[in-house]
């Protein structure tokens, strides 16, 4: 009786690995969170990332899936509807969602911010009994838009002097008057300009001799008399952020929009360092994908590409040991960071958090390189994603509060630095 014939074993497939790992041993939120970030990744966002990025138009309906799920309010506290998520589950998931649209990405992290900021990072600042109820009653108002209404906030930073990067005040300038406040002022590159429902605006309280301890935190609506978006917006990367100008115009914010109570921004700028790497998670994503995308081309698995094999050639294998390398080099430097965030963290803590945010921004753009050099020609089409990751990935290293060169001015300096140290001046 012969043999009935074998059947060849059906072919493996390279399936793209957790972007946590397998280093960190997830909660269940975590889990389902990062579930929910792969599936919405793989299935909506994806798909729609070249044509926002040839079009250079906000990812709207990226927004209404991120609405439906939930993860509009991810670091919304349980008791008000959220998820109540952590840091360190907030930036897993932000890196999952950077994995497959940075644009998308990078404006939610403009969103979850205000949640963020206005959350676990407030809680932990010193408040009189007064400002925590304050804030208390005011944050619970922002929060029932976000969750309830499906609200988006941005963060507009930049002025395009040294606010942003914490050396001066903030140009853009608060008057305080019976019921709320009038904003005059000016924000550059200000992402979700348009899209966003309220603008939530750092600026420095108008009173004599005012400093960065004079900053405000306040949400702006939209629709508000005075507020304007202006010029145009065709970037080399990151075009789905639509990050135009935004104008202030004796704008009338109630003090009910206030986010956190006066002055206390520069204490959590001072204590909570984290708040301002947040942007990285990111282009962890992008590292990861441009690793991905290699792999799977290479082995003749891109959706849209003849099946061609081209893995056993000794110099592609090397250049992919490489780019795996520097992954892993970059994941985990970015989970260790995102275990440490904390309030009044240790100096070696925040000299790490630098060289972290620094690390995962270069990375992403080195390993985008070696993906470009790695895949040749196919690289070079904007059908395929690889090309767009590159752009997005150099834009990283200029990305305010902390750009490439602001984390290695502070690193060099407090390396070797204690506070309150100077040099005495040189003797002539």
């Amino acid at each position: 009786m012969s043999a009935l014939p074998v059947s060849p074993p059906p072919a493996a497939r390279y399936l793209p690995p957790s972007i946590a790992g397998d280093y960190t041993e997830l909660t269940p939120k975590q889990t389902e969170l990062l579930a929910i970030a792969a599936r919405l990744g793989r299935e909506k966002f994806a798909p729609r990332a070249q044509q926002i990025d040839r079009d250079a138009v906000f990812p709207f309906e990226n927004y209404a899936d991120l609405r439906e799920a939930g993860l509009l309010g991810i670091c919304v506290p349980e008791e008000d509807g959220g998820w109540g998520a952590d840091f360190a589950t907030y930036v897993m998931t932000a890196a999952e969602i950077g994995r497959h649209c940075g644009a998308t990405a990078l404006t939610l992290n403009m969103h979850v911010s205000s949640t963020m900021w206005t959350g676990f990072i407030a809680d932990d600042l010193d408040m009189t009994p007064e400002q925590r109820a304050n804030h208390e009653a005011h944050r619970k108002i922002h929060y029932e838009r976000v969750v309830k209404q499906g609200k988006v906030y941005s963060q507009p930073f930049s002025e395009g002097g040294a606010a942003a990067a914490g050396k001066a005040p903030f140009g853009t300038l608060a008057r305080k008057v019976d019921g709320g406040y009038i904003v005059n002022g000016k924000k550059i590159f200000a992402s979700l300009a348009g899209a966003a429902d309220y603008y939530g605006i750092l600026c420095t309280l108008d009173k004599p001799g005012a400093t960065q301890r004079d900053s405000l935190y306040l949400a702006v609506d939209k629709n508000s008399d005075g507020v304007s978006v202006t010029g145009d917006w065709d970037p080399l990367g990151m075009r789905g952020t639509v990050s135009r100008t935004l104008v202030f115009q004796d704008v009338f914010v109630p003090e009910v929009e206030r986010l956190i109570p006066e002055g206390l921004y520069a204490q959590a700028a001072l204590r909570w360092p984290h708040m301002f790497a947040t942007l990285s998670p990111t282009y962890m994503g992008i590292c990861q994908a441009a690793y991905d995308f290699t792999v799977q081309y290479l082995r003749g698995e891109v959706p849209g590409t003849p099946p061609v094999k081209r893995r056993m050639y000794p110099t592609k294998q090397i250049a992919v040991a490489e780019m795996k390398v520097r992954l892993e080099q970059t994941r985990a430097i970015f989970l260790q960071n995102a275990r440490a965030a904390r309030v009044d963290p240790s100096k070696e803590i925040r000299l790490g958090l630098y060289a972290a945010h620094y690390t995962i921004m270069e990375n992403a753009n080195e390993i985008c390189r070696l993906a470009v050099r790695t895949c040749g020609g196919q690289s070079m089409l904007k059908s395929l994603p690889l090309e767009r990751m590159y752009r997005d990935s150099r834009c990283g290293s200029l990305m305010l509060p902390w750009t490439a060169e602001l984390c290695i001015d502070r690193l060099g300096r407090e390396c070797l630095y204690e506070a309150g140290e100077q040099d005495e001046q040189a003797v002539l």
